[in-house]
C-alpha cells in the first residue's frame, strides 16, 4: 500500500519537472498526430511559438531552453483546441496572407491561399492607377486592404452583413495602417446606391446547401456558415453580385468574382446573360478557374 503511494507521487513528480521547448513540441506534436490531424508537427511549432512571440525559425534554433509552466499550461489549452479540429487560425488570432498578418476570428472566413492569386491578378491590371473599389462580402477585409496596400493611390469600400466581421475588418485596417484609403459598412451589397467603381470585387459564398456536410470538419464545425452557405445550386450570392454590378460598375469597369470549382461554365453563361464580357480567368494551384476577370458591355 504504502509503496504504491510513493510509486504514484514520484510519477506526480516526473510530471510537473519543467520541459524544454524540444520535448513540449514532441508532446504537441503526439496529441495532434493521434487525433489524425497532417500537420501536427507544424501546428505544434506554430502554437509554441505563438505563446513564447518568437519567430518559428527562432524558436527552432533554440529548442533546449526550458518553458515555462503556465506557458505549458496554456500551450496544452490549444493544443486540445487543434485537437478537437478547430482551424489554427481562428486559436491564434491570426493568417498570413499576402505576406502580412491579418486577425482574424470566428466571425469570418479563414484567408485562403488561392484568393491570393486573385489579388495577385488586380494588381497586375491595376499598377499604378488610382481606382475606386467596392469589396462585396468583405470578411476579414484582407482583400480589399491587400489590393489598396498595392494600389497607393486607391481607395475603396468593404460592406458585409455580419456586423463583428465589420469589426474584423475595421480593426485589419488599423492594423495594416491603411484607415484613411478603406472603409467598411454593416450593409447588404444590394443596399449600395450613389456610386460607381472601377473594380468590384467578391469572394462569395459558393458552395451548395447540400455540400455543406461534406466540408472538411475544421470547416463546417468553426467557419461562419452563412459566408459559406451558395444556396441551392451555389450561385444563389453570385447571381444577386453580377446582376447588383450591372447599376454600380463605371463604364469599362471590372468584376472580379471567385468562385467554387466547377463552377466556371455555369457561371460564365450568367455573365453573358448580364452583358458582361469575361476579359481573363485565374487559375488555382490544381489547374482549377477560381476567379473569372469581366467587364461589361455598353
Amino acid at each position: 500500500e504504502r509503496g504504491l503511494k510513493i510509486k504514484r507521487a514520484r510519477i506526480k513528480i516526473t510530471k510537473s519537472k519543467s520541459m524544454n521547448a524540444s520535448q513540449l513540441l514532441n508532446s504537441g506534436s503526439k496529441i495532434l498526430k493521434q487525433k489524425k490531424i497532417e500537420t501536427h508537427q507544424l501546428d505544434s511549432e506554430l502554437v509554441l511559438s505563438s505563446l513564447l512571440k518568437k519567430k518559428r525559425e527562432n524558436l527552432l534554433t533554440n529548442l533546449n531552453g526550458n518553458v515555462s509552466k503556465n506557458t505549458i499550461d496554456n500551450f496544452k489549452k490549444l493544443i486540445f483546441r487543434r485537437a478537437n479540429r478547430e482551424p489554427l487560425a481562428y486559436i491564434l488570432k491570426k493568417k498570413e496572407f499576402w505576406s502580412k498578418n491579418f486577425f482574424v476570428d470566428r466571425n469570418t472566413l479563414i484567408p485562403r491561399p488561392e484568393t491570393e492569386l486573385m489579388v495577385e491578378k488586380i494588381v497586375d491590371i491595376f499598377k499604378n492607377k488610382n481606382i475606386n473599389i467596392l469589396d462585396i462580402g468583405t470578411g476579414t477585409g484582407c482583400i480589399l486592404l491587400s489590393i489598396l496596400d498595392e494600389l497607393k493611390k486607391s481607395k475603396g469600400i468593404g460592406v458585409d452583413i455580419s456586423q463583428k466581421a465589420i469589426q474584423v475588418a475595421v480593426k485589419n485596417s488599423r492594423k495594416q495602417k491603411i484607415i484613411q484609403r478603406a472603409k467598411f459598412y454593416r450593409k447588404s451589397f444590394l443596399e449600395v446606391y450613389g456610386y460607381r467603381f472601377d473594380l468590384i470585387v467578391s469572394n462569395p459564398p459558393y458552395i451548395k446547401k447540400k455540400d455543406i456536410k461534406n466540408l472538411k470538419e475544421d470547416i463546417k464545425k468553426f467557419e461562419p456558415k452563412i459566408a459559406l452557405d451558395g444556396g441551392n445550386d451555389g450561385l444563389d450570392v453570385i447571381k444577386k453580385v453580377i446582376y447588383k454590378s450591372r447599376s454600380i460598375l463605371k463604364i469599362n469597369g471590372m468584376l472580379a468574382l471567385e468562385i467554387g470549382n466547377e463552377q466556371y461554365k455555369k457561371v460564365s453563361k450568367i455573365l453573358s446573360t448580364n452583358n458582361f464580357k469575361t476579359r481573363f480567368l485565374v487559375k488555382d494551384y490544381k489547374d482549377n478557374v477560381r476567379c473569372i476577370f469581366s467587364t461589361m458591355e455598353r
